[in-house]
């Protein structure tokens, strides 16, 4: 089908986000803050959006598309097609998938079809949502049957792997749309809601002494010892009693650490990141001032940081409004449902878009070592939009 071919060359042309990877084939890994990545113009061969945003709009343009795109980073845009309606314009979809993948190794960047399933690195996440949202929309092009007063743009993001600046980018310039469904593997579930994700680093200071005098000095790994049995145990059990009836309860994970520089000294410093996932409601304020407060009755004492670019909220769409509505019933779906990962739909919400998520494959797949997508549900998937987008005025 046109939808596989196009997610197979999407799969052969590498966007792996510049964070994930040496700057060029002769630099080692990346050691850069990841404040830096947007002055970066990607380098190495597989770096970088721009090969696939390329062949993206040759292939809208083909299809009679109107075709821009927005500079966000050194070398990075985002592609976006527009299909005008036959009349005026009275309401705007965005379909909205990323263009980056994260890292592998050089076989998963060379499509496989095998038991009905097409193999390769970004086939769920999320180059499949953007060979079935861009296949519709061409598809679409080619029917009289076209909306009469919807506009629907379809957007190929940069960067949501490692800071939305895409996203970020799309909704602080401006762009208005009454609905966006954004492409992740969710099975061709209809999403309203998703966490949120907050990254913190814990410190504690020590003093320095030799190995063979540790009374002598305060040991920074030791107090962080205790910092991390704090969170994994009594705090987690705290996050357990809250719950969202669609996502279920908030989580902590201790997910690095960092303390120390050789073993016959006692460390005068450790460091921790902590990924706390958040529910509709839970401000990262909120969320420093009662880690605060627990170490502060364990008698423990840490500086806390925050290591994001930018907030990273959860989203909470009503499911009642009236495209909202409209899109679960084309979909055959009698309820909305919740996921636990972080994407750009948070970021267009709060930039005034009322967003979803939907789209083929499953997120156990993104980034394994083995990502496949189904191809009866990247062509379902396709089929779902196109059904929904001929109900719309």
């Amino acid at each position: 089908t046109r939808t596989e071919k196009l997610l197979a060359e999407l799969i052969a042309l590498p966007s792996v986000n510049p964070a994930f990877v040496p700057l060029s084939p002769a630099v080692g890994p990346r050691c850069r803050a990841a404040s830096d990545d947007r002055q970066v113009v990607p380098t190495n061969p597989r770096a970088g959006e721009k090969r696939v945003a390329d062949f993206l709009a040759t292939v809208a343009a083909r299809a009679g598309l109107e075709v821009e795109f927005q500079k966000v980073l050194p070398g990075r845009s985002n592609i976006i097609a527009r299909l005008l309606p036959l009349g005026k314009i009275r309401q705007t979809i965005l379909l909205a998938p990323h263009l980056d993948t994260v890292n592998a190794e050089d076989s998963q960047f060379i499509p496989r079809r095998k038991n009905g399933r097409l193999h390769g690195r970004g086939a769920c996440d999320t180059k499949g949502s953007v060979a079935a949202m861009l296949t519709a929309l061409c598809e679409l092009a080619n029917l009289k049957s076209r909306p009469k007063e919807t506009e629907i743009v379809f957007a190929g993001l940069v960067d949501e792997e490692n800071a939305q600046a895409g996203s970020r980018a799309l909704a602080a310039g401006g762009f208005k749309a009454d609905l966006a469904i954004v492409g992740e593997p969710t099975r061709l579930q209809v999403i309203t809601a998703h966490k949120g994700s907050l990254w913190l680093q814990l410190e504690t200071r020590g003093k320095a002494a030799h190995g063979a005098t540790p009374q002598l000095g305060q040991n920074a790994v030791h107090e962080m010892a205790r910092i991390v049995e704090a969170l994994e145990t009594d705090y987690a059990a705290r996050l357990r009693k809250r719950r969202h009836p669609l996502l279920g309860t908030a989580t902590v994970n201790a997910g690095t650490i960092c303390g120390g520089t050789q073993p016959n000294i006692v460390p005068d410093r450790c460091a921790i990141t902590i990924d706390r996932r958040t529910l509709p409601g839970e401000p990262e304020s909120g969320v420093r001032r009662e880690i605060a407060a627990l170490l502060r009755a364990k008698r423990l004492s840490a500086k806390i940081s925050s290591t994001k670019l930018a907030p990273c909220l959860p989203l909470e769409t009503s499911p009642k409004l009236p495209l909202v509505r409209r899109f679960l019933r084309s979909v055959g779906q009698t309820r909305p449902a919740g996921v636990d990962f972080f994407c750009d739909a948070a970021v267009l919400s709060r930039g005034g878009i009322p967003s979803v998520v939907f789209g083929p494959g499953d997120i156990a797949q993104a980034h394994t070592a083995d990502e496949w997508v189904s191809i009866a549900e990247l062509e379902r998937g396709k089929d779902l939009l196109v059904r929904f987008f001929k109900l719309l005025p």
